[in-house]
Parts: C-alpha cells; sequence; structure tokens
C-alpha cells in the first residue's frame, strides 16, 4: 500500500475518532456541572485537559459556557475544534474516494455540510445537551458504516490503528476530567456527589450498563478505573483500543516484510503488557492522573514510532 493511502486513512481514524471523544468530553463536562452547580470551575477542565487553555487565554477572556463551547467546537483558530476535525476527517475522505464506500464518503460529506451551518445559538436552543446527544448519534452512525462497509484489509488496518490509538488516549482524557473537575477533600470521597460524578462519567463513555454488568449497581472509584483502562472485553477501555491496535500493527508488519524490526511499535507492545497486568487499586494509590499523563505520553511515541515506520513520505 503506497504511504500516502495509509496515511490518509490513518488519520481519517484519528480525526473521527477525536471529533467523538471530544464530544464526550463537553457531554461529561456538561453532566458533572449538573451534579455540582456550585463548583469555581465551569468549563475550565475542558480546556486543561485537553491542553487547550494557553490558547483559548488568546481567544477570550471569559470562561464562560457559551465561549468555552465556541472555541471547543467551532473555532476555526482552533485546530482540534470538533468542526475542524471533522472537516480535516473529510479532506482525507475526499483523497481516499477510490478506497472507502460511498456510503462512508456520504456520511462523512454530510455531517461536513451540517457542521458548516453550526452557530454558537445551537448551545442555547436546542441546549447543549441536546445538540452533543444528536452529534454523538450521528457518531454511532459513522462507525456502524465503517464497520459494515469497509473490507478487512491493510487499509481497514491503517484506520484501525488510527482509531484506537486515538480513543485509548483520549480515554485517559475523560478519566482526567473527573479529576481536574473537583479535587476532592479526603472527606468528599465516595460520597453520593462523588459517586454521582463517576456515574456521568460512566454514562459520557456509553459504558454505564456494561460497568453494571461487570460489577452491580454499586459505582466505586476503584472499579470505574479499573473498567475503563484495563477491561480487555469493553470496547472503549484503554487496554481493549492497544490490543485492537497491536493487532492490526502486526498484521501491517507481516504485509512488509521489508520493515525494520520495530515497525510494529515496542512501545504499543510495552503498553498492552502493562495495561494486561495494571490494577486500578495499585494506581489510584501511586497517582492517578500521573498515571493517565504517564499514557498519554506513551501513545504519542507510539504515533511516531507508527509515523516513521509506515507513513512518512521523505
Amino acid at each position: 500500500m503506497l504511504r500516502r493511502i495509509a496515511n490518509h486513512l490513518f488519520w481519517l481514524g484519528r480525526y473521527l475518532e477525536r471529533a467523538e471523544w471530544r464530544a464526550r468530553l463537553v457531554d461529561v463536562n456538561y453532566h458533572l456541572l449538573v451534579q455540582s452547580p456550585q463548583t469555581q470551575e465551569g468549563w475550565l477542565p475542558l480546556l486543561a485537559i485537553t491542553g487547550d487553555r494557553d490558547s483559548f487565554a488568546g481567544y477570550s477572556s471569559n470562561s464562560d459556557e457559551v465561549s468555552v463551547l465556541q472555541f471547543f467546537t467551532l473555532e476555526e483558530r482552533n485546530p482540534s475544534a470538533i468542526r475542524n476535525c471533522i472537516a480535516l476527517a473529510r479532506e482525507n475522505c475526499r483523497a481516499l474516494r477510490n478506497h472507502i464506500s460511498s456510503e462512508l464518503w456520504l456520511e462523512v460529506n454530510t455531517l461536513y455540510l451540517d457542521s458548516q451551518t453550526w452557530e454558537s445559538a445551537a448551545f442555547q436552543e436546542p441546549g447543549v445537551y441536546a445538540f452533543f446527544f444528536d452529534l454523538r448519534q450521528r457518531f454511532y452512525r459513522l462507525s456502524g458504516v465503517v464497520e459494515n462497509t469497509l473490507p478487512r484489509d491493510l487499509g481497514f488496518d491503517f484506520l484501525l490503528v488510527g482509531r484506537t490509538l486515538e480513543a485509548a488516549e483520549d480515554v485517559t482524557r475523560l478519566l482526567d476530567v473527573k479529576y481536574h473537575f473537583l479535587l476532592p477533600r479526603v472527606e468528599d470521597v465516595g460520597t453520593a456527589l462523588d459517586l454521582a460524578q463517576w456515574a456521568a462519567l460512566l454514562r459520557s463513555a456509553s459504558a454505564l450498563e456494561a460497568y453494571r454488568a461487570t460489577y452491580g449497581n454499586a459505582i466505586g472509584i476503584e472499579q470505574v478505573v479499573e473498567f475503563l483502562l484495563f477491561d480487555p472485553a469493553f470496547p472503549r477501555a484503554a487496554r481493549f483500543s492497544l490490543e485492537l491496535l497491536l493487532a492490526a500493527l502486526g498484521r501491517i508488519a507481516a504485509a512488509a516484510p521489508a520493515s525494520p524490526p520495530a515497525a510494529a511499535s515496542p512501545t504499543a507492545a510495552a503498553l498492552v503488557e502493562r495495561l494486561s497486568h495494571g490494577h486500578a487499586k495499585e494506581v489510584i494509590e501511586t497517582g492517578l492522573h500521573e498515571y493517565l499523563l504517564g499514557l498519554q505520553d506513551d501513545c504519542a511515541r507510539v504515533g511516531d514510532e507508527v509515523f516513521a515506520a509506515y507513513l512518512k513520505t521523505e
């Protein structure tokens, strides 16, 4: 496969996943605000988790709901804004017209055209929850088109690598939203408010029902972290995503025997090994935030290794 085609497929997967997860981050922050209206943090955690705080400071001095959502979702000067991610996914799709299904092109292009009509008024009417609920439904439909119309070939593996790498990194950001939203006092841990916030986080990851099927109705912080980081069966868990990524890289490496030995990403292999033996209790005791930052750094290294092995054109 040409590196140019592989590059487009990889970034198509990343941008679609990034747009969806950023919509999920807005959703979880909104639910946490509903659960804790007295907080002074407001929408700032959204900017802290995505690393957008400095760039937002140059955009606006007002961190109210409308300003942050405008920047996070619509702002042209923010390259990671949801609308910009959709536009970049569409550009990659356009370059792949002969390599993807017409259904996928139609779905992505329609979402792109609709996104060009979005205005900040949509956050007032029909409201934040309704806007992002509808957006998540659109991404569900896109995932179904990808799963049911693309052949399981080398191209699909490159798209899968991009999608799962983004998903693994973003689930750590989802967990970090809770960490930055409310750094609880010791006496706050385990209270009804604290547990309600963790339930909101699970719901925003579409994980609440799956969590309850595994752990029952009682929500424990340790169990939530275990489920979203280390579960081998839940599709949005970091371990599940990285195991899919490693398997896809293995198939790619097998199809390109001339690739260097490190082509399958030693960092990805080490990450999967670490997550397969990891436990939430140890992570929480040693520092959840630091562990999540470490996972994000390792995901960035995986991306660099994949680029050097397969996507670099010079």
